[in-house]
């Protein structure tokens, strides 16, 4: 089972901020994957990939360790399934063939 753990971080505000962010979260025991969609003073979004659900507590004192701070976070588990699902009605809708009147 995959979570992704959705961080929203205040306070970055450039690339090398972003890389202080990754770097000390994947430093965290069972993180696999860490992406980030900064938006330059503002609430950037931080997912952490991990393999079981993370306490939250290390994800904010990492983020606190990098010189930023955690807004709220949010838990997805079995990320996989609940990505698969919601693209599913897309997926079909391609595979439909269109109806032809004779």
């Amino acid at each position: 089972m995959t979570t992704v753990t959705t961080l929203n971080v205040t306070g970055m505000t450039c690339g090398h901020c972003a890389s202080a962010v990754t770097s000390e979260l994947k430093a965290l025991e069972d993180v696999h994957d860490v992406s980030i969609e900064l938006h330059a003073g503002g609430v950037s979004r931080v997912a952490v990939v991990s393999k079981s659900p993370l306490t939250e507590a290390p994800l904010r004192d990492a983020v606190s360790e990098a010189g930023y701070a955690v807004e709220s976070v949010e838990v997805l588990e079995n990320a996989v399934a609940a990505e698969s699902s919601a693209q599913a009605p897309a997926r079909q809708a391609s595979h439909t063939l269109p109806i032809v009147e004779k």
